[in-house]
C-alpha cells in the first residue's frame, strides 16, 4: 500500500497528522511516526556492531561512546555497556526513547545469548536507573547537548540513518561539535540515507528551500536536509575529519526527473544525485 500512495499525498497526510494533538507515544504505537527500529534486539545489536567494528577498538578495551540520534530506544546504552563502554552519550533533539523496561530486559537476554554480559536490569524500575547502570547519559537538546560533552573525550561516534534528518542550518555545527568531542585519532561511523523518505525517490528535491525549511514543514515527520553526499563530505573534512572509508549505493537512473527539481538543485552533478545512501568512516585528524 505504501508504494501506491503518491508522494504529495504522504506530505499532505503527515502535515495534517502532525498537527493533531496526540502524543508521540500514541503515534508510535500506531506506526504513523517512528524514529528507527532499535527496539528489536537482533536489529539493535547488528546495527551497533556494524558501526562498532569500524572503530577498531581492541576487544575488552574501555571506551567512551556517543550516538547521534538514538531515536525510539536506549538500546545502544545497554549494548555499548555490554561491549565495555565506561561512558555512553546518547544525544537527540527530543525525548523519544521508550520507557518500557521490558524492551530492555528482552535485549539483555538476547545479548547474553550472544555471549555478551550486559548490565543487570532485572531490578530496574525506571529509565534513570537503567542509564545509571549503563553509565550512560541521555541528552535531548541536540547540538546544545553536544556542547556539554568534554573536548577530546569520546572514542567512538556513530549514527544510523540520522544525519539526513539534522536541520540544514544546524548540520555544520553538529559536525564541528562531534569533531570537538572526538579523541584525536578516533574513528566515527555514519550511515546516511539520501532517499526522500516519501517513497524512496527524490521527490523532496521538487520543493524550494523557502517552503521546505519552514518550521511547520520541518516538524512534520518527513523532513530531510537534502544535503547530498558531496555536501556532507565537505562538512566532515572542513571540521577536521579525514575520510577513512566511503561506500555508497547508487540508483542506475534518477528515480525522479531532474526537470522536476527546484532550481537550487540544478548545480549538482548527476553522479552526486544518483547516490541513494552511503556509509562513511571518519578519523579525527
Amino acid at each position: 500500500m505504501r508504494e501506491l500512495v503518491p508522494w504529495w499525498v504522504r506530505i499532505a497526510g503527515k502535515l495534517v497528522l502532525s498537527r493533531v494533538p496526540v502524543s508521540y507515544d500514541t503515534w508510535r504505537g500506531l506506526g504513523v511516526f517512528r524514529h528507527g527500529e532499535m527496539h528489536h534486539p537482533a536489529y539493535a545489536l547488528s546495527t551497533f556492531q556494524s558501526h562498532f567494528t569500524r572503530a577498531r577498538i581492541p576487544v575488552g578495551a574501555p571506551f567512551v561512546a556517543l550516538e547521534i540520534g538514538p531515536g525510539d530506544s536506549l538500546a545502544s546504552a545497554v549494548i555499548a555497556a555490554a561491549c565495555g563502554a565506561t561512558r555512553v552519550h546518547l544525544v537527540d533533539t527530543g525525548s523519544f526513547a521508550t520507557a518500557d523496561l521490558g524492551t530492555y530486559r528482552e535485549l539483555c537476554a538476547y545479548l547474553r545469548q550472544a555471549g555478551l554480559q550486559p548490565p543487570d536490569l532485572e531490578s530496574t524500575h525506571d529509565t534513570a536507573t537503567l542509564l545509571q547502570r549503563c553509565r550512560a547519559v541521555y541528552a535531548t537538546r541536540g547540538v546544545e547537548s553536544l556542547r556539554e560533552i568534554p573536548a577530546g573525550s569520546v572514542d567512538f561516534i556513530w549514527s544510523n540513518a540520522v544525519l539526513e534528518h539534522v536541520r540544514r542550518a544546524a548540520f555544520g555545527d553538529l559536525v564541528r561539535e562531534t569533531r570537538r568531542v572526538a579523541r584525536r585519532g578516533s574513528l566515527s561511523s555514519h550511515q546516511v540515507d539520501l532517499q526522500d523518505h516519501l517513497g524512496g525517490a527524490l521527490n523532496n528535491l521538487r520543493i524550494g528551500s523557502r517552503w521546505w525549511e519552514a518550521e511547520w514543514m520541518a516538524r512534520s515527520g518527513f523532513y530531510t536536509n537534502r544535503l547530498r553526499m558531496s555536501d556532507m563530505v565537505r562538512a566532515f573534512e572542513g571540521a577536521g575529519f579525514a575520510i577513512e572509508a566511503l561506500a555508497c549505493e547508487r540508483w542506475e537512473v534518477l528515480p525522479t526527473s531532474r526537470r522536476a527539481f527546484a532550481p537550487e538543485f540544478a548545480r549538482y552533478e548527476v553522479a552526486d544525485l544518483l547516490v541513494k545512501s552511503f556509509t562513511v568512516s571518519l578519523q579525527a585528524a
